[in-house]
């Protein structure tokens, strides 16, 4: 008995033993219709649309990302290794724009709200980390793609509990990131130094902090009656170190920092708008020194304290926030301490930021505790389950739900099944490729050869 033969035959014999319907079994059991390069149809294997695709039981499609040209656009593109490359826009989308896809397979989703759970895999050919902002397409616009697209259908990570059976995740979209590693690491946690928050009346929170290597990042949140914090957007706005940051109830900003590689400080102020965007001035130097620190006093007046360069020595300064400046008057030598930039309280709210490892993560990972969560982290809101992938980190292997190797890694494939996980093998082109258990998800290049059917059906394969 050859191996394709000997696999088809344990399956059978299992199938026999199991007294469940198919269907009601634990997702994680289950073994789904899958395609590799699912946007590149018969140009690249033979696939069909991915309307073709969903119609005919295949549940796991999979579109390669790219950020290219995504200030003119205001969207990603799909191809393989450039936007349209390979793309099959035969009963596809006409565009490579992302949105469009998304749309298609969103609408079919809508119209068959009984299908099994759906997965729909974003495979990151760029690195998103280095977009700076939400405007230039960093992993928050991402995020409001895929809920865009999808609303209510999605399943967020935090919303997979237990052993959902498949019934119980019926007409569901679940959103998955594979590729780029150093995106995917970055969309579970943060990185920074120095960190300093501020907080609002109306539960408005701003973190800022320096990379370590001249660069000043932002996070903006809100935070809930349960302590949790919803973080909004993210982003770069400057170069320094050290920075401090204060926040009034009319959502204005005001930032200070010390230069990267000199002792001159500088502000910023700013606008936080509803949807947790900040609207960055231009910055201005105001003195000399380090480690500034800065707090509201009322409305629009404001104190700072610093160190002096030279010295033990602390300084002061009483600011007046108007428009898209600070007046500031007053300076003084002070027996004040610093302000306490690390922690801020307002209406009964406190968040205090910190730097700390959390399991494999290093010890820069920002994190932040109320007066309910401790230990929380500082990062993406988690509308995508996050894929580990053999060699990947132990960061991305940290509670990762989903994992995946080439069809090839049978051991890979096989333990990581009999350890609970979802499984994806792609290029799964051959049926010699057959393990057992085979893969949840068998990602082919030809799903509707005789022999992909054949192991798929075997393998009780849901739709």
């Amino acid at each position: 008995m050859n191996r394709l033969g000997a696999y088809l035959t344990a399956l059978t014999a299992a199938a026999a033993l199991t007294a469940s319907p198919q269907a009601s079994q634990p997702f994680v059991n289950s073994v789904f219709l899958a395609t590799h390069n699912s946007y590149s149809g018969n140009v690249d294997g033979a696939k069909n649309s991915i309307p073709y695709q969903l119609d005919h039981g295949v549940r796991f499609v999979e579109l390669d990302v790219h950020d290219n040209d995504y200030a003119a656009n205001h969207d990603y593109s799909i191809g393989h290794s450039s936007p349209g490359d390979l793309v099959d826009h035969a009963g596809n989308p006409a565009s490579n724009l992302l949105h469009d896809w998304l749309a298609m397979i969103a609408g079919w989703s809508d119209a068959h709200p009984t299908h099994a759970p759906l997965v729909v895999m974003l495979d990151l050919k760029d690195d998103l980390t280095d977009n700076p902002n939400f405007a230039a397409g960093n992993l928050t616009a991402l995020n409001q793609e895929l809920q865009t697209a999808f609303g209510a259908s999605l399943l967020h990570p935090a919303d997979y509990v237990g052993s959902p059976s498949v019934d119980s995740l019926r007409g569901r979209v679940l959103p998955l990131l594979s590729g780029d590693a150093g995106t995917r690491t970055e969309y579970k946690r943060d990185v920074g130094y120095h960190p300093a928050v501020a907080i609002n009346s109306r539960g408005q929170i701003v973190e800022v902090h320096d990379s370590g290597a001249g660069a000043l990042w932002y996070w903006t949140g809100v935070v809930a009656s349960d302590g949790t914090v919803t973080w909004l957007r993210h982003g770069k706005f400057d170069t320094g170190t050290t920075p401090a940051v204060a926040l009034n109830d009319a959502g204005q900003v005001v930032e200070v920092h010390q230069a990267p590689v000199a002792t001159t400080l500088w502000y910023h102020v700013g606008q936080l708008g509803s949807d947790g965007e900040i609207t960055w001035q231009d910055s201005h130097q105001y003195d000399s020194g380090v480690t500034p620190t800065v707090a509201f006093t009322g409305a629009n007046t404001l104190v700072e304290i610093h160190k002096s360069q030279s010295n033990s020595q602390n300084w002061t300064w009483n600011g007046t926030l108007s428009g898209a400046t600070v007046s500031w008057t007053g300076n003084a030598k002070t027996s004040n301490a610093l302000l306490n930039k690390s922690s801020a309280s307002s209406a009964g709210r406190s968040v205090t930021v910190y730097n700390a490892s959390d399991g494999p993560t290093e010890a820069q990972t920002l994190r932040y505790n109320t007066s309910t969560v401790s230990g929380g982290r500082i990062r993406y809101q988690q509308t995508a389950f996050d894929e580990y992938q053999n060699g990947d980190s132990a960061q991305l292997q940290q509670g990762a739900l989903f994992y995946a190797a080439p069809a090839t890694d049978s051991s890979f494939i096989v333990s990581a099944r009999q350890s609970g996980h979802i499984v994806r093998g792609w290029d799964f082109d051959s049926a010699n490729l057959a393990t057992t258990p085979l893969a949840n998800y068998p990602a082919s290049n030809t799903p509707w050869a005789a022999w992909y059917q054949t192991m798929v059906t075997t393998a009780g394969a849901v739709q």
